[in-house]
């Protein structure tokens, strides 16, 4: 390495704190390699040229990071799930995992870890090492972490990188079928003339299902009673017998009930009304402004190297675009959205902005 490699400009002549020069090789872009000659660096193709200390160099291994992006995955990846098997979540990962691994050419395992309200799936993965081979299903939960339950080992907005959106999934707003309102008109009418005594079931307080519904009875002005119960079936099985009289829940849990007249669905919780529901009108038809729908993602460990998400990213919104893979996901009630990684970054952050305001106002805090 007796000559300089072919470089645009030169920028500093000084000692710069490995921070700094962290930072500039994320700004280069594209694949970065890195020349150290008589204590300098110069950094192609983007020609930015530093000079730092030796110390600091030693700090960031650079090369390793480069490489193992240039050659990610060699080995198999693992997906963790924070719901059991054959739910939506897992169901939705299984299919982006075989996606992945065709793609790829690497196994992808789906690893379950339910409980907690998904933080056991989250910790897992803000525990592994930041390298891309260990993945999280993002779902709503797993967002509003921080808000819901304290004296958490992690933060989620912290620990977590968001790797790319899948998609997003409709709520409907039923009711048992002998409920006098057939409307959502009727049905604030009604409650607001008998305030706290229409039970409002949901799958577990701190759940979507309940975050809904309480989102409704603030937007509404109006006072249900929430009854939480251990999971869907046992949420169903109440609603259907009149022991709970209305529920906010995702699509494809309650549309074959809908279809065998065993709920019926008052409105539906998107902005515009959906293919499988044609003739139910959208909430905010009556209540200005609601809208709900439960996301599902990928993330990371934090750290992990901007070239290995943007790989996932890119490879994960193909499968978004393939005809097949995003068949199977409507077929789950999805909505399939591919988005960039700022994107869906900030489609998080606006989430947990807004579930902040709602988990405020109803109080709800888990141990």
């Amino acid at each position: 390495m007796g000559s300089e490699p072919n470089i645009s400009k030169r920028i500093f002549e000084r000692s710069i704190p490995a921070s700094r020069l962290q930072r500039l090789f994320e700004q280069a872009g594209g694949p970065i390699v890195a020349f150290r000659i008589r204590h300098s660096s110069w950094i192609t193709p983007h020609g930015e040229l530093s000079r730092f200390s030796i110390s600091a160099a030693k700090k960031i291994p650079f090369a390793t990071r480069i490489a193992s992006a240039l050659d990610y995955p060699n080995r198999p990846v693992r997906i963790v799930v924070g719901y059991t098997a054959g739910s939506s979540p897992d169901i939705a990962g299984r299919l982006i995992g075989q996606w992945l691994s065709d793609r790829l050419g690497q196994p992808i395992v789906v690893e379950n870890k339910p409980g907690a309200g998904t933080n056991l799936s989250t910790e897992a993965v803000v525990r592994a090492a930041p390298d891309g081979y260990t993945l999280l299903t993002v779902a709503t939960p797993n967002e509003l972490s921080g808000l819901l339950h304290e004296n958490l080992d992690f933060n989620f907005v912290r620990d977590i990188a968001p790797v790319a959106y899948i998609g997003a999934t409709p709520f409907v707003m039923v009711v048992t079928p002998s409920f006098p309102a057939k409307t959502v008109p009727e049905f604030i009418a009604y409650a607001k003339a008998n305030p706290g005594k229409i039970n409002m079931a949901s799958n577990g307080t701190g759940n979507l299902t309940h975050i809904a519904g309480e989102l409704f009875k603030m937007m509404a002005g109006v006072d249900l009673f929430h009854v939480p119960y251990r999971g869907e079936m046992e949420a169903q099985a109440d609603l259907q017998s009149g022991r709970a009289q209305v529920m906010f829940d995702p699509i494809i849990a309650s549309l074959g009930f809908i279809k065998a007249d065993k709920l019926r669905v008052l409105a539906v919780t998107t902005p515009k009304r959906v293919a499988s529901l044609p003739q139910t009108p959208t909430m905010g038809d009556f209540v200005p402004g609601y809208e709900v729908t439960g996301g599902l993602g990928v993330g990371t460990t934090n750290g992990t190297p901007a070239e290995v998400i943007d790989k996932l990213n890119q490879a994960i919104n193909a499968g978004l675009a393939d005809d097949m893979l995003r068949g199977r996901l409507v077929d789950l009630g999805m909505i399939p959205m591919p988005m960039s990684v700022a994107d869906y970054r900030k489609l998080i952050a606006d989430e947990i902005d807004k579930w902040a305001k709602v988990i405020k106002f109803a109080g709800i805090k888990l141990s």
